[in-house]
């Protein structure tokens, strides 16, 4: 089709986009005052003005729909998102982090961390499992593995899906020391957010699992959320995959909320204490009576 024929049909936009009127200022030489101060740069293009504290709800908007865009041109549908500590190392890595260990009190820390690097291999087993699974329904790609994207247990959940050639997601957030996504993250789906809010609801926007593994402050943040969703009826139930029974009756006593009152009995039911892949999986499959 010509110019002249464009011009003359009735399915051709008749503005140009924004990206084309961008090209449109570059190419123009910034000769006059005017044109060299900062009010005359296009809106979309000043990062100083979309950096002021007034374009805050503008930034959440926009951590909002890049990755809720991206995921669906990715043909994503669902996701298995798994939480857990960023200090629990990999098996192999065990010995070069007792080593680090310079006094009796940081040694017994360390050994009680290397004792869980058996949920890094369950980690990294689950998310094989749900990727060799590929389950595939109305032309999307279901139970995608989706980690925070940084170390430890989150890098265990990438590493598993790429082991077996799948893709997977990472939702990393930017931190005052260096955060940088693992490398087994896919990188068109390495995704880096500044509010934890939005990196929190994009964890449960597609999640059809989660599993929760041993963790600190974070991962007790996360967890505590979707169980507050689920017993608020702000979401509908999924499986709660509970890794390390022994760690979470130790650091959290369930069954003394619910004998104080402060939340019922029906709700230790919202979640499942598990130790293996194949066990959380097994319940997943039950649950949506999957054939795999």
């Amino acid at each position: 089709m010509t110019e002249e024929e464009k011009q003359h049909d009735l399915t051709q936009r008749k503005f140009y986009k924004a990206e084309q009127e961008a090209g449109f200022v570059e190419s123009q030489p910034r000769t006059t005052p005017q044109q060299q101060d900062p009010a005359y740069r296009l809106a979309f293009r000043d990062t100083d003005f979309l950096l002021r504290e007034e374009l805050r709800p503008v930034r959440f908007q926009l951590e909002l729909m890049k990755p809720e865009m991206l995921l669906d041109e990715a043909q994503i549908g669902s996701t298995l998102v798994m939480y857990g500590s960023a200090r629990i190392p990999a098996p192999e890595m065990a010995e070069a982090a007792l080593s680090t260990a310079t006094t009796p009190e940081r040694k017994a820390v360390v050994e009680r961390l290397v004792a869980k690097s058996k949920y890094y291999e369950e980690a990294r087993q689950l998310a094989r499992i749900s990727s060799q699974c590929g389950v595939v329904e109305d032309g999307k790609r279901q139970f995608v593995v989706c980690s925070g994207g940084g170390p430890s247990i989150m890098e265990a959940a990438n590493r598993g899906a790429d082991e077996v050639g799948a893709e997977s997601l990472g939702l990393n957030i930017v931190l005052p020391h260096e955060q940088a996504p693992n490398s087994y993250v896919t990188p068109h789906l390495s995704f880096q957010f500044h509010y934890f809010a939005l990196r929190k609801m994009h964890f449960l926007l597609r999640a059809r699992a989660v599993a929760v593994f041993p963790g600190g402050f974070g991962t007790f943040d996360e967890f505590f959320e979707l169980l507050t969703l689920i017993q608020t009826g702000k979401m509908k139930p999924i499986p709660i995959l509970l890794f390390g029974k022994d760690f979470w009756s130790r650091v959290v006593n369930f069954e003394a909320l619910a004998e104080e009152g402060v939340i019922n009995f029906d709700d230790l039911e919202l979640f499942t204490p598990v130790e293996t892949a194949e066990e959380a999986w097994g319940h997943i499959v039950k649950f949506y009576d999957l054939d795999c």
